[in-house]
């Protein structure tokens, strides 16, 4: 499976070049299918992308918004994906709310997850996911030496994660590399040592992630130089 690095420099750089790689995946989808499903990632990185979208020119009826993980904490935390990805960006523009498929994580992981399976039962293949990866290689809620490589499920009740809250809710490995894209995005000097283990081949999460066009990696040019 291939992985494909494209460094860039500056945050207004990077910034420019995901909203292009998500409006341009958006395109595709809209003009070959009549919609586009998103996958969203969580965390800091993906925030100012999110708001930089606020402004495009996009078809957002035809968007199908879903999330690769959440938090188990109340619906209106400020630590909530979801939250966070509405006041970035999903508040500010057209796309029907019920178009918008959070994870009702505050129910709990494990029924949390049995609700958004079957939220995914008919959905098929993702147009587009976005993830991130973290100090330690993991992506979306799958850490490392925990039941991320689990075969079968879409979705995954996480009861012990290694970062607070140690409750989550995350998509399995499985199902987000089914997807006709996947696009990580990958800043921040405390995500040099995994960057280099991943491109090392080392067994993490992320290098889970196997759809079949393979992967492209959005990357702080930086990351990928020796100190």
């Amino acid at each position: 499976m291939s992985v494909r690095w494209a460094g860039v420099f500056g945050d207004d750089a990077f910034q420019a070049a995901a909203c292009r790689r998500i409006l341009s995946a958006a395109g595709r989808g809209i003009s070959e299918r009549g919609s586009f499903l998103i996958v969203l990632a969580g965390g800091r990185t993906p925030l100012d992308v999110y708001r930089r979208l606020r402004a495009a020119g996009t078809d957002w009826p035809r968007w199908h918004v879903y999330f690769g993980d959440e938090r188990c904490v109340p619906a209106d935390d400020a630590e909530r994906n979801s939250r966070q990805a509405r006041e970035a960006w999903l508040d500010h523009v057209p796309i029907p709310a019920d178009h918008v498929h959070a994870i009702p994580a505050e129910l709990g992981a494990e029924p949390a997850a049995a609700a958004y399976t079957e939220i995914l039962r008919d959905v098929g293949e993702f147009d587009l996911v976005l993830l991130g990866i973290g100090e330690d290689g993991h992506t979306a809620s799958l850490f490392p030496r925990h039941a991320w490589n689990i075969s079968g499920g879409d979705v995954l009740a996480v009861l012990d994660a290694p970062k607070p809250p140690p409750e989550r809710v995350s998509l399995s490995a499985a199902r987000l590399s089914r997807a006709r894209e996947v696009l990580f995005l990958v800043t921040g000097e405390s995500k040099r040592e995994a960057v280099a283990r991943w491109r090392a081949g080392d067994d993490l999460p992320a290098a889970a992630i196997q759809p079949a066009a393979g992967v492209d990696v959005l990357v702080d040019a930086s990351l990928l130089k020796p100190r």
